[in-house]
């Protein structure tokens, strides 16, 4: 079975922090409000909206090799659904990964929308389920529910759309949601239902992805750790019968050589808050972001400091917002890094970039066909590449 390659489409723009963007000319640059950052066409008065931006990436990434691509959403991003029904003329065969919190739906209205959506489409929607990370950005939705308990609500939201999904009437009462006689209308019957990709870290989380996932979802972390949280995943799924795909979610930042991939990382670096290397800051709830902060040795002075093992780095969070680790390097090593979660079992990536369109260029055209694990059934030689010592420019 071949791996499944999806990149991320900025909802929110090409802006990487509140204060700094990486723009097409490679540069990281102060962000002045209210104005326009050289070599960004977003926000000119020239007719290309971002819309225009985001049909562009999924053209190019669909012709690029990608499968299909993740539509974020946070209290800052355009919403993905309407997203994904916009972007969707735009391609033929490409999917739409859309994010979403079960908490802001009602699983029955979730179901139209979606079978809705797959019949426009020809069933290329795709869910990515996340239950929230907490504080402030959970309160800005309104949200006060407890962690655990809000992988609780996902669960239950989950039944009940696949229920209603299944046939009607259904009628459930349960702790979070009732429905009675609830179905979707007979033309949208039938529809192929949605691919779920569940993220979270926690043991609720991982619960909750045990009945549910089609893909475990998981930010990337140095690689040991990954493995034993997939190995715990695959403990509790296969105790009540299933057995989940794994899938990483992952920021790449790639060049001709490993040199030019951190002089990028260095040039964002100057503009990085002193305070922020002192230690990791409070978000939320999130286990996974915990995890995350403790494969680092706090305090940090310099960039590679926070390399956890060659050309996995914990720093991205630092320069724009997202999780801390993520793939640098030259082509050929952030190839081999893949290749080597491929072999520890992962069949899926969301891969990362800024500027979102220029990024996907490169990494569809200088390391998607490196990429020796992704078509197994086809591919004579799947062993992993030599890792190349720190330093090498080859």
């Amino acid at each position: 079975m071949s791996i499944d390659i999806y990149w991320r489409i900025g909802t929110h723009g090409d802006q990487s922090s509140l204060r700094r963007r990486l723009v097409t000319r490679g540069d990281w640059s102060p962000v002045v409000p209210g104005s326009i950052t050289p070599g960004l066409r977003e926000g000119r008065p020239d007719g290309y909206s971002h819309l225009d931006h985001m049909a562009d990436v999924a053209r190019s990434t669909e012709l690029s090799g990608f499968v299909g691509g993740l539509l974020p959403s946070f209290p800052f991003t355009d919403d993905p659904w309407a997203a994904a029904a916009s972007l969707a003329r735009e391609t033929t065969t490409y999917r739409f990964m859309i994010a979403f919190q079960p908490g802001f739906l009602h699983p029955v209205q979730a179901a139209r929308m979606s079978a809705s959506l797959q019949r426009a489409t020809g069933g290329r929607v795709v869910y990515n389920i996340i239950s929230g990370g907490g504080g402030p950005a959970q309160l800005w939705w309104g949200d006060k529910v407890g962690h655990d308990d809000r992988y609780a609500r996902t669960s239950e939201f989950l039944d009940v759309l696949k229920a209603v999904w299944s046939g009607g009437p259904v009628t459930h009462e349960g702790r979070f949601y009732r429905v009675e006689g609830a179905g979707l209308p007979e033309r949208l019957a039938g529809q192929p239902f949605p691919e779920i990709y569940f993220s979270g870290s926690s043991k609720a989380a991982i619960e909750a992805a045990g009945r549910h996932a089609d893909y475990y979802l998981s930010w990337l972390e140095p690689f040991p750790a990954l493995a034993a949280k997939f190995d715990q995943v695959r403990e509790h799924s296969a105790a009540i019968g299933r057995s989940p795909r794994f899938a990483v979610r992952i920021d790449v930042l790639a060049r001709e050589t490993e040199d030019e991939a951190w002089a990028e990382i260095r040039r964002g670096w100057r503009h990085v808050d002193p305070e922020r290397l002192r230690g990791p800051e409070s978000t939320g709830d999130s286990v996974g972001w915990l995890r995350s902060s403790r494969f680092v040795d706090w305090p940090v002075r310099a960039p590679r400091e926070l390399e956890a093992s060659p050309n996995v780095w914990g720093g991205f969070h630092l320069l724009r917002g997202g999780p801390a680790f993520g793939l640098v390097g030259s082509y050929s090593q952030v190839a081999a890094r893949l290749d080597e979660l491929i072999a520890l079992g992962v069949d899926a990536f969301i891969l990362a970039g800024v500027p979102h369109l220029e990024e996907a260029r490169r990494v569809g055209e200088n390391v998607l066909p490196l990429l020796r694990g992704r078509w197994p059934d086809t591919a004579p030689d799947t062993s992993v590449p030599t890792l190349e010592p720190k330093g090498s420019t080859r």
